[in-house]
């Protein structure tokens, strides 16, 4: 079978070229590359699948947490919560909005953020009307605890954007991103579950003055060509990269169920292997973005398998408190005990929809706790 990469996105492309290939052939013939009817049509389908109102594309999935800290007037004095295991981007948002980011540990088998931890950083904390936000992380295919988080934020009057990057289609008590906070983002890199061809992003959101400012701010702060009612910036969802989210969007769901499909097989295979498996709570509905276990030998694992011609990856082997980029935070090793033991101990496997049993059985075979 040779080598087995982390990822391998030909199989999708096989299945719909045609049909991508037919629609930016007509956006040549045409010259429609900025705004226009795709992107139009592709926010409004986006949004029907979310089950909200309204989705405003964007560049990609930073510009989307950017956008929506923007739009609801977060800035300078302002701190922001999210989690420590998430790729920088999440934190990197709030600090280009102006705002201060600060960190609260994560949950033991979900990796998501813990009401608990988060109701005790408000209680001890002595300036919590400095705290304006918090952004839960949808880690791995899997919400966090919205409805702890949620009951929690409007206790203390939190703004709630939901970082539902790798979570599309994903559900908790049968609700998905943007119908529980404020707003969620999503991100289109190409390995993610929905995936452009590059760097797209969309806000998803039931609120209508907060869609408007988002789709604003992301166009020079304008609706008509030259009238700009207010300072913006330039973050909009290329229209051929709209198109081929439009042609994608009609198979997600499917190409998820394979993921689920995929899952269950690694359980069933691993189970017995002496590693930690990922947990799937029953109000969750899991979309396996990745396929994360756990060992205490991870770092020895991880080179067996690539010695076998297996890829594997770390999803993140260093938490944001502990980047070089966020010392000036003061925080040290310690601090987020959870999150800190978690990123010594997980291990990403391959995950894709077309990548079939016998490629998970010889995975499986090459692997001990």
């Amino acid at each position: 079978m040779g080598k087995i990469p982390f990822m391998d996105l030909s199989g999708c492309y096989k299945e719909i070229y045609d049909e991508v290939l037919e629609k930016i052939k007509w956006m040549i013939d045409h010259t429609e590359f900025i705004g226009g009817e795709e992107v139009r049509r592709f926010e409004e389908e986006f949004a029907q699948f979310c089950r909200v109102r309204y989705a405003i594309g964007c560049g990609n999935g930073t510009d989307a947490l950017f956008l929506a800290l923007k739009a609801m007037g977060i800035g300078k004095g302002d701190i922001v919560l999210t989690v420590p295991n998430t790729f920088i981007a999440t934190a990197e948002a709030i600090t280009a909005a102006g705002a201060q980011v600060d960190f609260i540990d994560i949950e033991e088998d979900t990796y998501t953020m813990s009401p608990q931890k988060l109701r005790d950083y408000l209680a001890r904390c002595n300036h919590p009307n400095l705290i304006k936000a918090i952004i839960p992380v949808h880690l791995y295919g899997q919400m966090a605890d919205m409805d702890g988080l949620m009951k929690i934020a409007k206790e203390y009057g939190l703004k709630v954007i939901e970082d539902a990057a790798q979570a599309h289609g994903a559900a908790w008590n049968s609700k998905g991103p943007g119908e529980y906070g404020n707003a969620a983002t999503f991100s289109f890199f190409p390995g993610k579950n929905l995936g452009a061809f590059g760097d797209a992003g969309t806000v998803v959101t039931n609120d209508p003055e907060l869609a408007l400012k988002i789709k604003k701010l992301s166009n020079h702060g304008r609706i008509d060509k030259y009238r700009h009612e207010l300072e913006g910036f330039n973050s909009r969802l290329d229209a051929i990269q709209a198109a081929v989210l439009r042609v994608k969007l009609k198979y997600l769901s499917s190409w998820t169920d394979r993921r689920i499909e995929n899952a269950i097989r690694y359980n069933q295979l691993l189970k017995e292997k002496g590693v930690l498996l990922p947990t799937a709570r029953v109000q969750a509905k899991h979309v396996y973005h990745l396929y994360v276990i756990r060992t205490k030998n991870r770092d020895r694992l991880m080179v067996e398998l690539a010695a076998k011609g297996i890829s594997a990856g770390i999803h993140y082997p260093v938490p944001l408190h502990l980047q070089p980029a966020y010392r000036y935070l003061g925080y040290r090793e310690g601090d987020f005990p959870v999150a800190e033991l978690a990123s010594k101990e997980i291990l990403s496997l391959p995950m894709w929809p077309e990548m079939g049993d016998e490629r998970i059985q010889r995975i499986c075979r090459e692997i001990h706790g």
